[in-house]
C-alpha cells in the first residue's frame, strides 16, 4: 500500500520494460514493513538533466537508482561523487543529504566484489583481468581496486575507453599495477567477462578459456541465462565462478545501506524476488 508517508525511490532509465530492481526491492519492502517503493520512471536523455534536479525537489523522494542511458551523465549533475563512481566514470545511485546536496556513487562493482568475497575469494593482493571497459566493466575494475587487488589488467576493443579507465585507476590508486591491451587470461587469479558477449546465440567467448588457470575465479555479468557459454567452459575447466545475477543481488544491500534503509542478505532478497529467467 502506497500512502502519503511512503518514500519514493525512482528507477531512472529508458526504456523501462526490462527493469528488474522493482521486482526485488518492493517485495522486500513489503515483507519487512518498510514504507518505501521503487518506481520505474522512463526519462529520455534530452530531458534527464532537468528532470533529475526537479525529482529531488520532491519532499518524499528518498533517492534514485540510475541505469542506461544516464549513468555517465549523472556524474556531472551531482554535488558529490564517490571515488568508485569517479573511477568508473558513471553513477547508479543518488541520494539527497540533509543539507540538500545530491550525492552519488556506483554499486555495480561493489555487488561483484561482495559476491566474490562471500564465495571465499581473497582479493587483496590478487591479479585480476577485466575484459570490457564500458559501464559495468569500469565499475567492477573500480571496486576491485578499492578491494586492494595488486594487479589489474583491463581490456576493451575500443582503445580510448580502455585507456581512459586505466588512467583513472592510476590517478586514484597510484600503488596499483595497471596494464592494458591484452585479454590473455593466463596467470590471473580472477577473470571477468564484462562485455555483452553471451547475450546472443553464437557469440564468441570473451577470452581463450583454455588459457585460464583452473584455480582462477571467473566472473560473468551477462544475465540472459544463469550458466552462459563462458561460464560453462570455465566450469568444465574446474574454475570457481560467479553468475551474472549474483552481482545484482549482492549490490542491493549496498544500495539499502546508501539510502539508510534496513539492509538484507542476498538470500533474503532471492527468497522474495519476483524475477525469473
Amino acid at each position: 500500500m502506497i500512502t502519503g508517508k511512503t518514500k519514493l525511490i525512482a528507477h531512472l532509465g529508458h526504456p523501462t520494460e526490462s527493469f528488474r530492481a522493482p521486482m526485488i526491492f518492493n517485495p522486500y519492502f513489503e515483507k519487512h514493513g518498510i514504507d518505501a517503493v521503487v518506481v520505474p520512471m522512463g526519462c529520455t536523455s534530452d530531458a534527464y538533466p532537468d528532470f533529475l534536479k526537479l525529482l529531488f525537489r520532491l519532499s518524499n523522494i528518498l533517492g534514485a537508482l540510475v541505469t542506461m542511458p544516464h549513468k555517465v551523465t549523472t556524474v556531472g549533475l551531482l554535488d558529490e561523487v564517490g571515488t568508485t563512481a569517479q573511477v568508473a566514470g558513471s553513477c547508479n545511485a543518488v541520494r539527497r543529504d540533509p543539507d540538500g546536496r545530491l550525492v552519488g556513487d556506483m554499486f555495480d562493482g561493489e555487488g561483484f566484489v561482495r559476491g566474490a568475497l562471500r564465495k571465499g575469494q581473497s582479493l587483496a593482493g590478487a591479479k585480476a583481468l577485466v575484459v570490457g571497459s564500458g559501464g559495468v566493466g569500469s565499475a567492477i575494475a573500480a571496486s576491485l581496486a578499492r578491494a586492494e587487488v595488486a594487479e589489474l589488467a583491463v581490456y576493451d576493443s575500443h582503445g580510448p575507453m580502455m585507456e581512459g579507465l586505466a588512467e583513472r585507476l592510476r590517478r586514484h590508486y597510484p600503488g596499483l599495477a595497471v596494464s592494458t591491451g591484452s585479454k590473455d587470461p593466463a596467470g590471473f587469479d580472477m577473470v571477468v567477462n564484462a562485455t555483452p558477449l553471451g547475450m546472443n546465440e553464437g557469440d564468441p567467448l570473451p577470452v581463450e578459456v583454455e588459457r585460464i588457470d583452473p584455480s582462477a575465479f571467473v566472473g560473468e555479468v551477462v544475465m540472459k541465462q544463469e550458466i552462459t557459454p563462458f561460464l560453462a567452459a570455465a566450469r568444465a575447466r574446474g574454475c570457481a565462478f560467479q553468475v551474472g545475477t549474483d552481482m545484482l543481488f549482492e549490490q542491493i544491500p549496498a544500495y539499502l545501506e546508501f539510502f539508510g534503509l534496513r539492509s538484507a542478505t542476498p538470500d533474503e532478497l532471492r527468497a522474495v524476488a519476483k524475477i525469473a529467467y
